[in-house]
């Protein structure tokens, strides 16, 4: 297997790497690897398209730069700098990311998974996690751990424990007309369409849009297409557009209106949210 923490001359190639880690029986609970290695700057820029899969081992992904989207079977989010991505092991997921230059991903044995929620979610990480994870990938060749390596893994585990939950998640419908909905809405956050206009395209009344919509997501149609907007408006506010440029492109008609939605998620405007993270 290729060691962690030695270059890797394409995507492709680190790629491989990721599933060869998640699919590892030995060594220690806690792997890592790392793509502040992979050699092409222009690759890593790109927006690449994961394909869906499962691993043996739980996995946190994280990024210091641009944006993870991660998806499962129900559910998707984003993951800005600050934030990870939890995947239980066995858990089918997709992940994308975008002008991505350094990430981490930390592979938990299912026993060492139990510190984590069985379900995937995103946690906040505190400047403690992003110390320890870098020097995981050191030992994640090593059969055994040095009795200072074993008591930094625990040290980590117990702070993965007690670290808090994001609310940024999207939960998606089950039933195959909301899906198609919702399907369009993540593609295009922008589009204006009405509730009634996107219940008469997937071929439902806006009544019974309203009520499985509820039933299905635990949320109104109306709070779920804010929480994509959201999600939209943190990749683009993260990649440096400005609030008035992610705005328009939202289709606001002021910035203000923006800036009021954001704050009221948020408890605070886009300016001041990405300054504290």
């Amino acid at each position: 297997m290729k060691n962690p923490t030695s270059g890797f001359a394409t995507q492709t190639a680190y790629n491989e790497a990721l599933n060869e880690l998640g699919e590892r029986r030995d060594g220690p609970w806690v792997l890592a690897i790392s793509a502040a290695s992979v050699r092409s700057t222009s690759e890593r820029r790109q927006k690449h398209e994961g394909r869906w899969h499962q691993h043996h081992r739980g996995q946190l992904m994280f990024v210091d730069d641009g944006v993870l989207l991660v998806r499962t079977e129900g559910e998707s989010w984003v993951v800005p700098p600050g934030r990870a991505a939890w995947v239980p092991p066995g858990k089918t997921h997709a992940v994308s990311g975008t002008d991505v230059t350094n990430s981490w991903h930390l592979y938990l044995s299912p026993k060492a998974s139990r510190v984590l929620p069985p379900k995937p979610c995103v946690v906040t990480l505190n400047a403690l996690i992003e110390d320890l994870a870098p020097r995981a990938v050191s030992w994640s060749e090593q059969e055994r751990l040095t009795a200072t390596q074993r008591r930094l893994m625990t040290v980590l585990l117990d702070e993965l424990r007690t670290a808090p939950l994001n609310r940024m998640q999207l939960p998606l419908p089950r039933d195959r007309r909301l899906l198609r909905i919702a399907s369009a809405i993540l593609d295009n956050p922008a589009d204006e369409r009405t509730r009634d206009e996107w219940a008469a395209w997937a071929g439902l009344s806006s009544r019974t849009l309203t009520r499985l919509f509820q039933q299905e997501v635990q949320i109104t149609f109306h709070q779920w297409r804010e929480k994509v907007v959201l999600t939209a408006a943190l990749e683009r506010l993260t990649h440096g557009e400005s609030v008035a440029g992610v705005s328009d492109a939202l289709g606001y008609a002021t910035p203000s209106g923006f800036i009021a939605m954001f704050r009221r998620h948020f408890g605070e405007s886009p300016a001041r949210y990405l300054a504290s993270q």
